[in-house]
C-alpha cells in the first residue's frame, strides 16, 4: 500500500472555488458537481461561492459520505480546452483486464473516505502527486460488474503534470477531449462472451477515444458527469442477444 505524503491530509485538501475558475466549460461543471455534492446530505440551500466556509462544506459533505468499495478519481486539466485523465488497465489483471478506466481502485483500512482512497490509487497508477489536485466534488455511486459500489470523485490538475503508469496495473495513460465527449454520439460496441456454455453478444454504447473504447463502469461514469454538468442526456443500455 502506498501512504499518502505526511503533508497531505484530508483536512487540507484543495477545493477548486467556481468562481475562481477562469474556463466557462469548467466553471459550469464545477458549479454544477459541488451542487449536487452539497444537496446530497444537505438540504437544498443559497450558498456562497466565494469564501473559505464554501470549501469547507465541500470537504465535510465528502467526509461525511459512507465509504464505498472503491473509489475512482475522474481527473479533469485546468485549461481552456480540458482533457479528461484515462487508463487503460494492463491485460494480465485479473479483473477489468484490457479495459478502459478511470484512475482508482478499492477502499483499504486507513484511508478513512473515499477522497483518500481515490488519490491514493490514482498516485500509485500514474504517479499523480495527490497534493496537486483540485477537488470539485463527487457523483452517485455507480456498481461494477463484480457487484463493487464505486464512488467517483470529480477533480482538476494541472495540464503539465508529468504521468507515469504503473507497469504491473496500468499499460497506457491517455486524454479523452473533454468537450468532444460533451458533443459527440456514442458508438454502439459488442462485446462476445460465453456464460454457462451459452455464447452471446453484449450491444452498449461507447466512446471512441484516441484509438481506444470506453464503456461499462467508465462510461457510465463519464455519461452521468455530462448530465450532471451540462444536461447531456445519454441512454445508458446493455442489450444482451444469445447465439444458437
Amino acid at each position: 500500500m502506498l501512504l499518502l505524503p505526511e503533508a497531505v491530509s484530508f483536512d487540507n485538501l484543495s477545493v477548486a472555488v467556481p468562481t475562481f475558475i477562469r474556463h466557462p466549460t469548467l466553471r459550469k461543471l464545477a458549479e454544477r458537481v459541488q451542487h449536487e455534492t452539497l444537496n446530497a446530505l444537505t438540504s437544498p440551500a443559497m450558498y456562497e461561492t466565494n469564501d473559505t466556509s464554501y470549501s469547507t462544506r465541500i470537504l465535510d459533505s465528502l467526509y461525511q459520505t459512507p465509504i464505498a468499495d472503491a473509489s475512482i478519481l475522474v481527473a479533469i486539466t485546468n485549461e481552456r480546452k480540458p482533457k479528461l485523465l484515462l487508463t487503460r488497465r494492463a491485460a494480465h489483471m485479473n479483473s477489468h483486464a484490457s479495459e478502459v478506466s478511470c484512475a482508482g481502485g478499492k477502499h483499504e483500512v486507513g484511508d478513512g473516505n473515499n477522497v483518500v482512497t481515490a488519490l491514493r490509487e490514482a498516485c500509485e497508477e500514474t504517479a499523480l502527486p495527490p497534493n496537486k489536485v483540485q477537488l470539485l466534488g463527487q457523483l452517485p455511486i455507480q456498481t461494477s460488474k463484480s457487484g463493487m459500489s464505486v464512488r467517483p470523485i470529480v477533480a482538476l490538475i494541472a495540464p503539465d503534470l508529468v504521468l507515469v503508469p504503473e507497469a504491473g496495473e496500468i499499460s497506457r495513460i491517455f486524454w479523452a477531449d473533454f468537450e468532444s465527449l460533451v458533443t459527440q454520439p456514442t458508438v454502439e460496441y459488442e462485446i462476445e462472451y460465453t456464460m454457462q456454455e451459452q455464447a452471446a453478444t453484449i450491444f452498449t454504447p461507447s466512446w471512441q477515444v484516441d484509438g481506444e473504447t470506453v464503456w461499462g463502469l467508465t462510461g457510465r461514469v463519464i455519461a452521468n458527469l455530462l448530465e450532471t454538468g451540462f444536461d447531456r442526456q445519454l441512454e445508458w443500455y446493455y442489450r444482451v442477444e444469445n447465439k444458437r
